[in-house]
């Protein structure tokens, strides 16, 4: 797999578990979901996977994420490690409010990221 595969492979990982949370809760009131343990756990494990997907391009490609400043990689990173590490204790409006404000806008970023004649042309 050459590199650019390898990025447009982890981009697309990223824009699949943002598009997958998205879903999860699409109408779907936040009263609900506070109390719907399976849709609970299957959002914060497309924020795994999405957080995984943007460590790989920060590692792999530190230039990317560099010139990408709009990505907020460290929040994302951030993210992850909040579910895996303190998943007890998790802030559901958080993810909540996540999901339904910063997504949309994050799978923008990565489609524009991965077709970039879009925006100029």
């Amino acid at each position: 797999m050459t590199p650019e595969e390898r990025l447009l492979d982890n981009l697309i990982d990223m824009e699949e578990a943002a598009r997958e949370a998205i879903a999860f809760l699409e109408e779907v009131s936040f009263e609900a979901f506070e109390q719907d343990l399976l849709r609970q756990r299957a959002v914060a494990m497309t924020f795994v996977l999405l957080a995984t997907a943007a460590a790989r391009i920060q590692t792999l490609f530190a230039d990317i994420a560099t010139e990408q400043p709009e990505i907020a990689w460290s929040k994302i990173r951030g993210l992850r490690n909040l579910v895996v590490h303190q998943y007890d204790r998790m802030d559901w409006r958080i993810i909540w409010d996540t999901v339904q404000s910063d997504l949309p806008k994050l799978v923008r970023q990565i489609d524009q990221l991965r077709h970039p004649h879009i925006q100029g042309e």
